[in-house]
């Protein structure tokens, strides 16, 4: 099924017919097949689906870690590759990968110092200079905002591990980056220290308005955050829908306690059902 959504403009990302396959012959394995996908500037988009339909893989293409087989990926109309060499896309993993040496200050300004010619690049690209002509952000102001005021000088080790992903978080959104691929960045936190960061994440992104396509297993998760999520199946892995959820921002704690959230977790959970037990057309 597509995923693709109908928008004007040039999308903040598109898959067109992208496939991947992995090995060989007989070995081979096709991570992703046939898969379609249009994001709008701006959205925030969780992708969901069961273990080995594709959704890492997917991120891996959209941050050029990897290339299709065939098929497109577009990054505000250009490659990734051209993307990431203007610094249209951050990425954040689930480790934090911060440098233990420097403090919180310098692991999250590092970023800018590297590749200052990426500005010139970005400037080629179409309707992008002109969205991102706000100042470069203070980043002693979004550490403040993600609750990290008092560890600026601290080193990684000194914190727990919330915090250093907070730190990857802001280091990310710091670079003002047109999309931010984000996979499973709270998978290895508590419950509670999770919805914090959800909190902080939220905060950011309302401000920043940064395009975000976010892994995720959690469907409470992809429905607190997203304006879109996106069901994946495997074998092969493809999307099989995308749900848009249509809940008023911001979506604070009260937010769990709503009707219509739980209605859009049903959905959610009854399309991974499928997604669990498709086959392949």
């Amino acid at each position: 099924m597509d995923g693709s959504v109908k928008v004007t403009g040039t999308p903040a990302l598109e898959l067109r017919s992208v496939r991947r396959v992995y090995g060989f012959g007989s070995a081979a394995t096709t991570a992703l097949d046939d898969v379609h996908l249009t994001v709008p500037s701006g959205r925030f988009v969780s992708l969901i689906g069961p273990s080995g339909c594709g959704k890492s893989t997917l991120l891996r293409l959209v941050a050029g870690l990897e290339q299709p087989d065939l098929g497109e990926v577009l990054v505000h109309g250009v490659t990734p590759a051209d993307a990431c060499a203007a610094k249209m896309i951050g990425l954040v993993p689930q480790s934090p990968a911060l440098l233990p040496w420097l403090s919180v200050l310098r692991n999250v300004t590092l970023p800018q110092k590297i590749n200052r010619g990426a500005g010139k690049r970005r400037e080629r690209i179409a309707d992008f200079a002109e969205r991102q002509a706000a100042a470069v952000p203070d980043m002693k102001e979004l550490l403040v905002k993600a609750g990290l005021g008092d560890a600026l000088h601290k080193l990684p080790a000194q914190l727990s591990g919330g915090m250093r992903q907070r730190a990857a978080i802001v280091r990310a959104f710091g670079l003002q980056p047109d999309v931010l691929v984000m996979d499973e960045p709270f998978s290895a936190l508590d419950e509670f220290t999770r919805e914090s960061l959800q909190d902080q994440l939220l905060d950011l992104w309302e401000e920043l308005r940064t395009t975000v396509l976010f892994v995720t297993h959690s469907v409470s998760e992809a429905v607190r955050l997203s304006d879109t999520v996106v069901v994946m199946a495997p074998n092969p892995g493809r999307i099989v829908e995308s749900i848009d959820v249509d809940l008023p921002r911001p979506r604070g704690e009260r937010l769990f306690g709503e009707r219509r959230f739980h209605e859009y977790e049903d959905l959610v959970r009854e399309r991974l059902r499928r997604a669990w037990h498709s086959e392949a057309a």
